[in-house]
């Protein structure tokens, strides 16, 4: 018998599952096990992920519902792998402790490089493996090298298919075949949530703020953005905003400065309550904004391609220029936002912006996410260099400048920054590994 195991880390990924099973994704099973994993820095504390509105809904697609964190405490879900040596006993344990016996275990796991996605992954071998994603980072490179005796078992790669006519770059060097998930079936999922909702103190047509993930940018900036969102979405003419703290974020500390410009501009305010676990999308069902506005969210995108609302960004050109290390999995997610969304500075592109297209899509990220991802993870995607080369090559101007960086370009020696006719210095390994001694030389 084969036993399938999905492991999720909040409601929204629950739900994409849900839509996932709904859809036929996978075949027969045996038992279905639902493993929920909560990586807040203090899972302790964090709202459980079973007591979410409408988990109970999404709950009857699966057998049984267990916990990473309760079987591995007092460890931390979020940073643990297992020795490899420890790995037998584990799986051993694991096995006993859910009543799994000698049956074939299939995963179904999100960021198969991290914990606990990998831990899971290591403990159980042999078995196939399908990744899904239900975030932009999707369509970025793999977060760092995967052990090849995982990457060699994903199937395939279940995404929502929020940039027509694009697949994800995720996985990409193990071939892992993308298999957009329905919109409907997302749809659905999310309508169920939202009969379960508790009620939105917020009248039809409020404007939504995505309010980006916190740590993204020092507490004064960040503090800034939020009221640039308020004053902004002012200025359009919304007279309610619903602001929707990141999932993952805990309170807002700027909850207070951001309810005094409301009242000073004359607009009404809705936050919800600390912990609210309800998905941007359920506020989507509820009361179909006139205009969802944020920086880096994936549910800006899903506003755009799924539910065929007006959007607008703000904020991404300071991201871009201050995130770090380069390689941030954030970045994805603010090169998209920033190259494919109207400015919210500018109504006159917010109010005439037309729905998202294959052609529009492929015109404005076609070339530039190969050479992003190229440039955050050279080691993982080493195949992307060509794409970047020529993208850089082409299509480098004082306005996609601001998707790079200038010392991250002469590193990989790639145009822009490297004359062409020099570029070959840094592919020779033999200069490179002279150009190393020079500079010990002259270190001593």
């Amino acid at each position: 018998m084969t036993v399938q195991i999905f492991v999720a880390s909040g409601l929204h990924g629950t739900a994409l599952l849900a839509a996932a099973l709904d859809s036929g994704c996978f075949g027969a099973s045996g038992r279905r096990i639902l493993l929920l994993c909560e990586t807040a820095e203090a899972p302790e504390a964090a709202a459980p992920v079973d007591a979410g509105p409408g988990f109970g809904r999404l709950r009857t697609r699966f057998d049984e519902v267990r916990s990473w964190n309760d079987a591995v405490f007092p460890l931390h879900p979020g940073t643990w792998t297992p020795r490899a040596d420890d790995v037998p006993l584990w799986e051993r344990h694991l096995r006993r402790a859910w009543d799994l016996g000698d049956d074939q275990v299939e995963l179904v796991v999100e960021s198969p490089h991290t914990a606990p996605a990998l831990a899971v992954a290591q403990i159980f071998t042999g078995g196939p493996v399908t990744v899904y994603t239900d975030g932009l980072t999707g369509y970025g490179p793999t977060g760092g090298k995967i052990p090849p005796l995982i990457g060699t078992r994903v199937r395939q790669l279940l995404h929502p298919d929020l940039l027509p006519g694009l697949e994800p770059l995720l996985l990409g060097e193990f071939d892992a075949v993308p298999r957009p998930l329905p919109a409907g079936a997302l749809r659905q999922v999310f309508g169920e949530l939202a009969d379960c909702a508790p009620d939105v103190d917020a009248p039809q047509g409020a404007a939504v703020l995505l309010l980006p993930e916190p740590g993204l940018l020092p507490a004064a900036e960040e503090a800034e953005l939020h009221l640039r969102m308020i004053r902004g979405t002012a200025a359009l003419g919304h007279t309610h905003l619903v602001v929707r703290p990141h999932p993952g974020g805990g309170p807002v500390p700027s909850v207070p400065a951001l309810r005094a410009e409301a009242g000073r501009l004359g607009v009404g305010l809705t936050v919800p309550a600390p912990g609210d676990q309800v998905p941007a999308e359920v506020l989507y069902e509820r009361l179909r904004p006139a205009l969802v506005v944020g920086s880096c969210s994936t549910a800006l995108l899903t506003a755009a391609s799924s539910y065929g609302l007006p959007v607008a960004r703000t904020g991404t050109g300071a991201l871009l220029e201050r995130l770090t290390p380069y390689e941030n999995p954030a970045r994805i997610p603010v090169t998209i936002v920033d190259a494919l969304l109207p400015d919210l500075a500018e109504p006159d592109a917010v109010q005439g912006r037309s729905p998202l297209t294959e052609a529009s899509v492929a015109e404005a990220l076609g070339g530039l996410l190969p050479a992003v991802a190229f440039a955050m993870q050279p080691r993982v995607r080493p195949d992307l260099r060509p794409a970047a080369e020529r993208y850089l090559s082409t299509r480098l101007t004082t306005r996609t400048w601001r998707y790079f960086k200038r010392r991250r370009l002469g590193s990989l020696a790639l145009p822009g920054v490297v004359p062409a006719r020099l570029a070959f210095v840094r592919r020779n390994a033999t200069l490179r590994r002279l150009a190393r001694r020079a500079r010990a030389l002259k270190r001593r």
